[in-house]
């Protein structure tokens, strides 16, 4: 049975390059059959918060990548304390005294004789039974892992290929703290085991802690899972992605009006590939999914390709659900949704023009309550000369059936009767009516505007004419 996992640590929200992460072990787990496990690593107490397990867990849901779990580290203490006391009893691990400040001088030795800085193993048991060293008196030790002191460790890398390290370019890693809590490294494979997973997927900042954990489950007899180590997410200047790239936390593009799917898709997408598919959903990306098609270059954060897909989604999306997805911005804004136009009615006419529900809810404002034109949109549309045909159009607008089509015929008999262009009628009367110089068409925005409110409006702007 497959089973995957994604182990966020709760320091900060749910970000692009942990979200894609978790996106590939849910789709990959999903296509196999398998179960995805979320687990929180929340053993770094001074950084974890709740805030930021609610954002881990609210990003997963919106997102809909559903999971085992979660679990959490530090509900588990007492199992990694045991293991580690099996690994002492056979020898596979050790008590260390080391002082921080013993160990700040060995580094800055290290360094000043031009070597890497590491722990030079002062605790190991047969250093230890060689220098006569006694354990301080009361003194609180760490749990150092003895690593190999000779061989190398393979592994054969889902994404990159074959990777060999060296065991004399590893040291004694702590496993556990004088506080008894585990570290990242130990606590890990821990985990690993007892969940039972089979493929052990995250960023390929992992790679170096690889032959680390690979020892460890060497020291207590347990077969490996399969690793795969996903290259970083870059910002287009082929630098780090941060948010001066326009990352940012998941939930951030909720509260922007991104849809789930749209960003799964992109996120898919970044580093991995189907062909020349673009666009897909996430029924087709579990069906495609595999490591194979993963790239094992960086890829590179575009928002404007995630707002462009985003509108493609937008455009192909239910228009109650938009609408519903586009209410709590209006009514940040002061708009009565439930006065006026029918809301799904006002989305399927916006929806083409925007890339996200934000920019949706912006764009239906005029439907809901009056803007009042800029000064310079005034200046530029309302003319004596033009004032004459927009009353007569106020006159005949108050007499017909209100419906598009008898909108349109009045609009059209204004502009013949005046000998105009339509240009010339339409755009002051869309900055009257809308307060805009760009909305879509003048007769189906009237309609969805409704009679009382158009010719209230036109009434009041009328009054800023020029005589």
């Amino acid at each position: 049975m497959i089973r995957t996992r994604f182990a966020p640590s709760p320091t900060g929200y749910l970000h692009i390059g942990g979200a894609r992460t978790a996106l590939y072990c849910w789709a990959f787990a999903k296509k196999q059959g398998g179960t995805f496990v979320l687990r929180v690593e929340d053993t770094d107490r001074e950084r974890s918060t709740d805030a930021s397990v609610q954002a881990i867990l609210d990003g997963m849901q919106w997102l809909g990548l559903d999971y085992e779990g979660p679990y959490f580290q530090m509900q588990r203490l007492d199992r990694y304390r045991a293991v580690a006391d099996e690994l002492l009893r056979s020898g596979h691990a050790y008590p260390c005294y080391a002082t921080k400040e013993e160990l700040d001088a060995m580094r800055e030795g290290q360094r000043a004789r031009n070597e890497k800085p590491r722990y030079d193993g002062r605790w190991r048991p047969d250093h230890v039974q060689r220098s006569g060293l006694a354990p301080p008196m009361g003194a609180q030790p760490v749990i150092r892992f003895r690593n190999p002191d000779a061989g190398e460790v393979t592994w054969s890398d889902l994404i990159k290929g074959p990777i060999t390290i060296a065991n004399s370019e590893l040291d004694d890693l702590v496993i556990m703290r004088a506080d008894g809590i585990p570290t990242y490294n130990f606590g890990v494979v821990v985990d690993d085991i007892d969940m039972e997973m089979t493929h052990v997927i995250r960023g390929d900042d992992h790679v170096n802690n690889t032959p680390r954990q690979i020892n460890i489950y060497h020291a207590l007899g347990k077969s490996l899972p399969l690793f795969g180590h996903v290259p970083m997410i870059l910002g287009q200047d082929g630098e780090r992605l941060s948010k001066r790239h326009g990352a940012q936390g998941v939930m951030e593009y909720f509260d922007e009006g991104f849809l789930p799917e749209a960003l799964v898709n992109y996120l898919a997408r970044l580093g991995w590939s189907h062909g020349d598919n673009e666009k897909f959903s996430t029924d087709k990306l579990i069906e495609w999914f595999d490591f194979k098609h993963v790239s094992r270059s960086p890829a590179r954060f575009d928002p404007d390709k995630l707002r462009w897909l985003n509108q493609q989604y937008i455009k192909e999306a239910d228009n109650k659900r938009l609408a519903k997805l586009a209410q709590p911005f209006l009514e940040r804004d002061g708009c009565a949704t439930g006065q006026g136009a029918p809301l799904a009615s006002v989305v399927a006419l916006l929806k083409e023009r925007v890339s996200t529900i934000e920019e949706l809810a912006d764009a239906a404002v005029y439907f809901y309550r009056e803007l009042e034109p800029s000064a310079e949109l005034k200046q530029q549309h309302y003319t004596a000369d033009i004032k004459p045909a927009l009353e007569d159009l106020q006159s005949r607008l108050a007499r017909i059936e209100w419906i598009r089509a008898k909108i349109n015929e009045a609009v059209k008999g204004v502009v013949a009767e005046h000998k105009l262009k339509m240009p010339k009628l339409a755009m002051p009367l869309r900055v009257m009516v809308t307060g805009e110089a760009q909305t879509p068409s003048i007769d189906a925005t009237l309609e969805l505007i409704g009679r009382e409110q158009v010719l209230a409006r036109m009434a009041k702007q009328l009054q800023a004419f020029p005589a």
